[in-house]
């Protein structure tokens, strides 16, 4: 392609972490016509200021240093008043819809959330980086309006339950970590805290820190099988009888012995720790941690039992187990609604590939892995429906057209390196060049299928096409390989982090292995060009 491609506009949906490391990799690529579009009041996305209490995940990149905060276990657990020191902007533009009209151009429909004025911003191509955070879900039991007695309630996402008097009891109703969080927040500020929900998040934690050589490295994602296995360790590790038993071990029971939680404790209301990628990952035991809290009785647990709405005369929740319970304030951590159905008519979600639907490829391919061999049943949903969308970035249908891509919606247990490599990936696609790709929309529809199968047979009991928005991939520990997939379609080299053959499952990733991918890819652009001119 030409290089008048880096002169036209492109706009990217989201100002989150992806959208920003997006943002930054496009700007040194060259790109000079970039517009960020954003309804929050703050860069962060789902981890600015007043929306998360905690980051258990890596967010570094490659280009910005992120220091422990002051005070920290030296882990790099962030919260969100702490990436905000990072980076401060506001934007406050609501995105209404998105279009593609018959000349190729993106419209994108806006409204400003201050003034309610609107219009239309066009760009040649697109960047949905909004994540699966972005419009909370509200179950029909608290459709109806809070009572005298239960004052207030809210989602997980609002902040204005910090301003009720601390005596007031809050429920928290979700098992998942941002209600883990909110509880553990709530309580060590002094409020009276209970938390309901049928399953809760899997714990990840150890008596001390797991060494970084083991948390930071690839021997941690090698445990978790991937749909290749490139290296003789993991063939080892999921093909034969006594290296899955190595990983049974190893991802055993050992968080739940670290917190002293008791068999018949409702915090074991989870889903085995290889079966998911919903995590409570605390790293470490903490004494003002969710667990520690409910484990003490600090933190009172309903479970398992689900609210059935309010009691007749308005005063309580009925729960599903039958008892009354009276809080002043509800927390709704109950997670999000997908955003592209508000943001794109059916047609064009269509058009460009984005529903899901029925499998339409003859996927032929088995994993017939050791480490797979007691798996959870399947959900029956997870054979009705697929979602087509190549390596988690490209709708099958569009990746001839080279105008739209995916960002930040897979799963990853370190998102800053993923994303970044995500968005060298995208800078590259939109450039033209040479890239390992499909051959037609049919070849990538194919793969796309083919990684759901292997999602279904990874991840059983996970119906990930529930948020089409933040599920286009559940790689949650094999980020690695995931990566280096990335990485290969480029034609760049990938295990960066060095070592022999010995060694090399225990160094330490680390993001600053990929800060130079902008020149790599100018030297492999340059060759391309010198080799087709001779």
């Amino acid at each position: 392609m030409s290089d008048d491609i880096i002169h036209e506009s492109v706009g990217l949906i989201g100002a989150g972490v992806a959208g920003l490391i997006n943002a930054h990799v496009l700007l040194q690529d060259g790109f000079t016509d970039i517009t960020l579009i954003s309804r929050d009041k703050t860069v962060g996305g789902t981890w600015a200021m007043f929306t998360s209490f905690s980051i258990h995940r890596e967010y570094q990149f490659s280009a910005l240093d992120m220091p422990p905060p002051e005070g920290s276990a030296g882990d790099h657990r962030l919260t969100g008043v702490d990436m905000c020191s990072y980076a401060k902007f506001e934007m406050e533009t609501e995105v209404l819809d998105i279009e593609r009209n018959d000349s190729g151009q993106w419209q994108i429909q806006v409204e400003d959330k201050r003034s309610k004025s609107s219009k239309v911003l066009a760009f040649s191509r697109i960047i949905l980086a909004t994540g699966g955070c972005s419009t909370p879900k509200i179950p029909k039991a608290f459709s109806q309006k809070p009572t005298e007695t239960i004052a207030m309630v809210i989602h997980s996402s609002d902040q204005s339950h910090e301003d009720r008097d601390e005596s007031d009891t809050v429920l928290v109703v979700g098992g998942g970590k941002s209600a883990q969080d909110v509880c553990a927040k709530l309580t060590d500020e002094g409020r009276k805290t209970a938390i309901v929900f049928e399953t809760t998040d899997t714990l990840l934690a150890g008596p001390s820190l797991i060494p970084l050589f083991l948390r930071k490295s690839r021997f941690s994602s090698m445990l978790s099988p991937h749909s290749t296995l490139n290296t003789p360790p993991e063939r080892f590790l999921h093909m034969t009888t006594v290296g899955s038993a190595i990983i049974w071990k190893i991802v055993g029971d050992l968080p739940f012995k670290a917190y002293n939680i008791s068999q018949d404790s409702p915090l074991r209301q989870t889903q085995p720790l290889f079966w998911t990628v919903r995590v409570s990952d605390e790293g470490v035991v903490r004494l003002n941690s969710f667990h520690a809290l409910a484990n003490s009785g600090a933190i009172e647990v309903i479970a398992p039992a689900r609210v059935i709405g309010y009691s007749n005369e308005g005063k309580s929740l009925l729960l599903s187990d039958g008892r009354f319970f009276a809080p002043k304030v509800v927390v709704l951590a109950t997670g999000y609604q997908p955003l592209w159905t508000s943001i794109f008519t059916p047609e064009m979600r269509e058009e460009i590939g984005l529903n899901k639907h029925a499998p339409q490829a003859d996927v032929k391919k088995v994993w017939k892995y050791k480490s797979l061999k007691y798996a959870p049943e399947l959900n029956p949903e997870n054979e009705k429906w697929v979602t087509s969308i190549y390596r988690g970035i490209i709708p099958a249908k569009n990746i001839e057209r080279r105008d739209f891509a995916i960002a930040g919606a897979s799963y990853s247990a370190n998102y800053g390196y993923t994303n970044e490599v995500t968005a060298h990936w995208i800078a590259s696609y939109f450039r033209g060049d040479k890239m390992h790709l499909p051959s037609s929309p049919q070849e990538a529809l194919e793969k796309a299928e083919e990684r759901c199968a292997w999602m279904r047979t990874r991840f059983p009991n996970v119906v990930p096409w529930v948020t089409e928005s933040e599920s286009t991939g559940l790689d949650h520990l094999t980020w690695p390989q995931v990566a280096d997939e990335l990485l290969e379609d480029m034609y760049l080299p990938s295990h960066r982090s060095g070592g022999n053959w010995l060694t090399w499952p225990f160094k330490v990733i680390h993001v600053k292995e990929i800060s130079n991918l902008t020149e790599e890819r100018l030297a492999n652009r340059r060759a391309a060009t010198q080799s087709s001119t001779s």
